[in-house]
């Protein structure tokens, strides 16, 4: 037997070891009981690094969180690590829960948090492992985190199309699809197709293709100046036959609520890119379209908003005849309530009388009037996204009661909805 021959079966020996023990970690009991839990799985990917991957898997998961899902977020990135800052974890460390199980950590937006960051003792600490220790951690991440009940499982990939991302697709067989962020810039997207390719080759849907840093919004008049340019993750996605998501233009606001721990889509509600990034997970939302979030019906209205320094909210309710109207655009007047989070009680009620009932009035209006959240008995489909794209987050299916018990309980997460009574 020559050098080559030799080189050859040691190469046909190893891959056999690799495909065994691949096998072995994907049947694993505990991994198939922790998985089967997670009703969607989305995967984030991107071609390269440096794109803003992760901060579009935070805001997705924390876009989800807000639509009362109950969602996970799983940072698998080994080498950069960026959830524990985007949302201002920073130094925490993974947690012991029962029978040697792992505990998702709670981030202060209603998501559960997974990352290799909390297992780090260091933030610059460098990872230096190889692949089947990698692989190990991954598994050990899926199988032996106790998630619970999940309506979703966001997971912020490794750049690129290695064996890192590779170990976590094949260990998460049955994901719902995958979104791709770029860059427009022609090197980004060259990495991107082969993204593509990678998810074409495992047989994972591709949800869509999101351009990230699609110009630059002017701090001073808002006007998007093209600085990558714009438009190439676009045509790439024509050219490719995948779905284009939409594209996010980078404003410098983002920049310093990112670098604070503060995801855009909470935060910064008002801006184009808030705007754009919530029309571009839409795809995304509709994966669940039919289905309540998980436990009683209408949990999203059990789950007031609340995060780690927001003590007041203002909480609107449509009226008539001194009840809860059942369709907001029909109301006589709106009941503005202050509420504190913390000691869950109304503060100050404010009656106002809407402006006449036009298309895509009203959420500019209570926007306006600094609504965080409206409660209503029922909503068309695209009111409700026009409410979401100013930032107001909508509960649909409350009873015709009397405003302020409706308000009452909602800060208790007593508040019981039923279906959506307009849906037009």
């Amino acid at each position: 037997m020559n050098c080559g021959e030799t080189k050859s079966s040691c190469d046909a020996a190893g891959g056999q070891a690799a495909d065994k023990r691949l096998k072995m970690f994907t049947e694993d009991e505990a991994l198939v009981r922790r998985l089967s839990r997670i009703k969607r799985k989305i995967l984030v990917l991107s071609g390269k690094g440096g794109v803003g991957k992760s901060t579009v898997a935070v805001n997705l998961a924390v876009a989800l969180a807000m639509e009362g899902w109950k969602t996970g977020l799983l940072d698998v990135d080994f080498h950069g690590p960026s959830v524990p800052m985007l949302l201002n974890m920073k130094g925490e460390l993974l947690k012991a829960g029962d029978r040697d199980g792992i505990l998702p950590l709670e981030s202060p937006y209603g998501v559960k948090v997974i990352s290799l960051g909390f297992a780090l003792g260091y933030a610059d600490e460098a990872v230096i492992w190889r692949g089947p220790m990698k692989m190990g951690v991954i598994k050990q991440l899926l199988a032996d985190v106790q998630w619970g009940e999940l309506d979703y499982l966001v997971v912020d990939f490794p750049p690129g199309t290695g064996d890192e991302p590779l170990s976590v697709a094949q260990l998460i067989p049955d994901s719902d699809g995958a979104v791709i962020v770029t860059t427009p810039q022609d090197l980004s997207l060259q990495d991107v197709r082969k993204s593509i390719n990678f998810c074409r080759q495992l047989k994972i849907p591709v949800l869509g293709v999101l351009e990230n840093m699609s110009g630059l919004v002017c701090p001073h008049c808002g006007t998007v100046i093209e600085v990558f340019k714009s438009g190439g993750g676009e045509t790439m996605a024509r050219q490719m036959g995948v779905p284009f998501l939409g594209r996010i233009p980078m404003d410098p606001q983002i920049v310093g609520t990112s670098d604070e721990g503060k995801p855009f889509v909470y935060h910064t509600r008002q801006g184009e890119s808030a705007e754009a990034f919530i029309r571009a997970i839409k795809p995304v939302l509709q994966l669940q379209e039919g289905r309540e979030p998980l436990g009683k019906p209408g949990t999203q209205s059990a789950q007031p908003i609340t995060e780690g320094n927001m003590k007041s909210l203002k909480i609107a309710v449509p009226t008539a005849a001194g009840s809860l109207c059942a369709h907001f655009g029909h109301c006589e007047q709106f009941a503005l309530f202050d509420v504190d989070t913390d000691n869950k009680t109304i503060l100050k009620t404010t009656m106002l009388v809407p402006p006449p009932h036009e298309p895509g009035l009203l959420p500019t209006w209570l926007q306006e009037q600094g609504a965080d959240v409206i409660i209503a008995g029922g909503m068309g489909s695209r009111a409700q996204e026009l409410f979401l794209g100013k930032g107001i987050r909508v509960v649909t299916g409350a009873s015709q009661e009397v405003p302020a018990k409706v308000v009452a309980d909602y800060l208790t997460c007593a508040l019981k909805t039923g279906s959506n009574i307009c849906d037009h």
